[in-house]
């Protein structure tokens, strides 16, 4: 257990900064679900409007530190090809 008061407040943080980094992945995984929902049921129309949303958020959980740069880039991309092959 943590003895320094410096110590103490960086458990306090990181609980804190646990549960919004959570939160994060957790929408940017609902937004992929969503994509990935209207890919299933082959309409094209609503997996480019979903896929539009979950770009900028992929891309803020990178500049938010939830996501790596390169794991972003590659989600989007495999939906991205996803999409483009549903024709």
């Amino acid at each position: 257990m943590a003895n320094t008061p410096q110590a103490k407040k960086r458990i306090r943080r990181n609980d804190r900064r646990a549960e919004v980094n959570g939160n994060r992945v957790g929408r940017i995984r609902t937004f992929v679900k969503k994509v990935e929902a209207a890919l299933a049921s082959g309409d094209k129309a609503a997996a480019s409007t979903a896929l539009a949303a979950v770009q900028p958020e992929l891309m803020r959980g990178v500049a938010k530190g939830v996501l790596h740069k390169n794991t972003a880039s590659r989600k989007f991309a495999r939906l991205t090809k996803r999409l483009t092959s549903l024709a």
